[in-house]
């Protein structure tokens, strides 16, 4: 089990509690950690490269008192799997989104992936900055267990497919594979799809074998995970802007002292903003290499999907899962972002 490696790793490389007098000008001196990073992405995706640099920052400004070891392409194990082992204690961080945490028992969490509510980044990270997420956080923090320690651009999603999707109807019946998440498989639905849930290190051989029709996820992660081999048709769709958290169980998070923690989520931060630069660039090499390897683009766009996704917003199971009114809510916060940034001549800065 993951705890078992956990408390090995702590055993033999002198993670556990060190002497308190070893630094008395330093609360990092006061312990040393070992914290094992696992995730789905691959090797060399933004993500992955985002997560070097977290390392290296911890790693640095602890002055090695903070050992940040990585373990990419799912070698941890499942994501469910991983959040288990954090709440339940283990030195391990992942990542997870809205989706996840309302299957985890904070339901409105997954208001962040309802289709085509987000028209940017800006608008989501409006929203990740607002006290409602704050107090979303908290929530998970105190029923669930789980700390969320930074939070990222993970990417735009959108759909590959074996057959082409020249209108939002070719969708209907198509098999697209989901992350098992209620939100996505509820999306898709509204879109004629029958989705289908599988881990993601599956998802090229049932493309290969026709067990599913498509697959949906940034274009880094589609490239990366050589789709394009046996999926020639993509959709930009763009049904989720796709904001991810970093999450530690609590109960571990809080044995760390004040400064060690302070470390890990600054440098977290500062490695998201490194990864934020990634994206966009990744996003149009990615793009690129598809369209060599003999993908084909759809004419469709995001504006043509979006009649058909707000089938979503009028699901009963959806309202019944959300509090009332909360799609009001984050369009709320969003319209006031986009109040802050439209010029208004003659102001006054004291006004502001």
């Amino acid at each position: 089990m993951l705890i078992m490696s956990c408390v090995a790793a702590i055993s033999f490389i002198g993670c556990s509690a060190a002497n308190p007098q070893s630094d008395p000008n330093s609360d990092v001196g006061k312990r040393s950690v070992r914290i094992m990073i696992g995730y789905e992405n691959n090797p060399g995706e933004p993500i992955d490269l985002a997560c070097q640099e977290w390392k290296r920052l911890v790693e640095e400004k602890s002055n090695g008192s903070m050992r940040v070891d990585l373990y990419p392409s799912s070698q941890l194990g499942s994501k469910d799997n991983i959040i288990d082992q954090a709440v339940n204690g283990d030195c391990v961080i992942t990542l997870a989104n809205g989706p996840f945490f309302q299957d985890r028992g904070i339901q409105d969490f997954g208001v962040l992936f309802a289709p085509y509510l987000f028209e940017g980044w800006e608008d989501v990270e409006k929203v990740v900055n607002s006290e409602w997420f704050d107090k979303k956080a908290a929530e998970l923090e105190e029923n669930v267990g789980l700390k969320i320690l930074t939070t990222w651009r993970y990417g735009i999603r959108h759909t590959i497919t074996r057959k082409p999707v020249n209108q939002v109807s070719d969708l209907k019946g198509k098999k697209i594979r989901v992350p098992n998440q209620t939100i996505l498989i509820k999306v898709f639905e509204s879109l004629g799809a029958t989705p289908t849930p599988m881990a993601m290190s599956d998802i090229y051989t049932s493309l290969q074998q026709g067990t599913i029709d498509g697959a949906e996820n940034p274009l880094p992660v589609i490239l990366n995970g050589a789709y394009q081999e046996v999926a020639k048709n993509l959709t930009l769709d763009a049904h989720t802007y796709d904001m991810t958290c970093w999450i530690m169980g609590a109960d571990f998070y809080n044995t760390l002292t004040p400064e060690q923690q302070q470390i890990l989520m600054e440098c977290g931060d500062e490695a998201g903003a490194f990864n934020s630069e990634q994206i966009e660039k990744a996003d149009e090499e990615a793009l690129a290499a598809l369209i060599q390897a003999g993908v084909q683009v759809s004419s469709l766009t995001p504006e043509d999907f979006q009649a058909a996704g707000n089938a979503f917003y009028e699901d009963p199971e959806i309202k019944a899962m959300w509090s009332e009114g909360l799609i009001e809510e984050i369009k709320s916060i969003i319209i006031q972002l986009r109040e802050l940034k439209r010029p208004h001549s003659g102001r006054d800065k004291s006004e502001k």
